[in-house]
Order: C-alpha cells, then sequence, then structure tokens
C-alpha cells in the first residue's frame, strides 16, 4: 500500500508540475497583461529551480527525483518572455536569460558553489513567495495571476509536509529525550 502511495504522490506531482504554470501563461494571455505578477518573485522562482536541478545533475541523482524541473524552468522562462512582451520590451528578457545560463556553469565551477547554493535553495524558493506576497499586498489588485496555478504548486507542497510533520515530531521526541535525561541525572 506504502509503495502505490508512494509511486501515486510521485507520479501526481510530476504531472501537476507538467502543467503547473500553464493556467497562469494563458491566464496572461488572455488578459493581455502581466499585472499582479512580481518579476522579482518570478526570478527568485527561477533560481531557486535552477539551483535544484543544477544541484541534482552534479550529484547525478536518478532523473526521476528532479524531473520536474527542466519542466518547471523552461515554463518559468516561457512566462518571463510572456510578461516581457506584454510590457513591450522582450530585449529586457535576454540578461536574465544570460544570467540563467551563465548561472548554470558558475554553479559548479567549484563544489562549495553548488553546496552554498542549495542550502540557500529553500530561502531563495520562500523569498520568492515573500515577494509575491509583498507585491500583492502593495497593489491591492491580483491582476492576471493564476488562483489555479498557486492552488497546483500548494499540491506539490502538500506532499512534502508528512516530512515537515515527521521533523517536527522527531524534533519533539529529541527534546524530550534530552528534558528526561536531565531529570534522571538530576535525581540519581
Amino acid at each position: 500500500m506504502e509503495t502505490r502511495l508512494l509511486w501515486f504522490c510521485n507520479w501526481s506531482v510530476l504531472g501537476v508540475c507538467a502543467t503547473l504554470k500553464l493556467p497562469q501563461i494563458f491566464a496572461v494571455l488572455g488578459a493581455r497583461s502581466a499585472r499582479g505578477i512580481s518579476l522579482p518573485s518570478l526570478l527568485l522562482e527561477l533560481a531557486g529551480f535552477l539551483v535544484f536541478l543544477r544541484y541534482q545533475c552534479y550529484y547525478e541523482y536518478p532523473l526521476l527525483t528532479y524531473l520536474e524541473y527542466p519542466i518547471l524552468i523552461a515554463q518559468d522562462l516561457i512566462l518571463l518572455l510572456c510578461v516581457f512582451h506584454l510590457k513591450g520590451d522582450v530585449k529586457r528578457a535576454a540578461p536574465y536569460i544570460v544570467l540563467c545560463v551563465s548561472a548554470w556553469f558558475i554553479l559548479t565551477l567549484q563544489k562549495w558553489i553548488i553546496d552554498l547554493a542549495m542550502n540557500l535553495c529553500t530561502f531563495i524558493s520562500a523569498a520568492s513567495k515573500f515577494a509575491q506576497l509583498q507585491y500583492l499586498w502593495e497593489s491591492r489588485d491580483s491582476g492576471a495571476l493564476s488562483a489555479l496555478t498557486w492552488s497546483l504548486a500548494s499540491y506539490t507542497c502538500a506532499v512534502l509536509i508528512r516530512f515537515v510533520i515527521m521533523l517536527a515530531l522527531n524534533t519533539w521526541v529529541a527534546a524530550t529525550i534530552l528534558h528526561y535525561r536531565k531529570t534522571d541525572v538530576k535525581s540519581e
């Protein structure tokens, strides 16, 4: 049963990621506006995906453990081009694309660079979400943002909630052990 559940989770996340940004891309193109999309958020998200993909490739993890990342990066690059196209300045996307390509190679110049980048990856991804939230709070307008895209992204993260719960419970057990260990030492 557990194997089937894991198989379902893996393939459903991959399937969702394969189409994750499509509702957002279609919403932007349909509205003919990138209003509501935070460029810093999009760029940070792209950076986080790029670091994670490069790390997985560098350490030769099995393809199925990171297959969604090339798909997500391609979708983010398409969305980036759409944003700049709708703002009437596609040429402004070029430096960001060059930066992404350069980062791909720079990340593995030294082992410590890719390791450090991977350690910062969660913070980069979180900063991406906060940048989008800040943009929404300041503008008070969701514009052409797709709630479906963000809901699908939530689903992909929900699969990982098990690990967060297990982290919290394992930490709680460890803290309880240390608490009672100190108590036992005092009573002897």
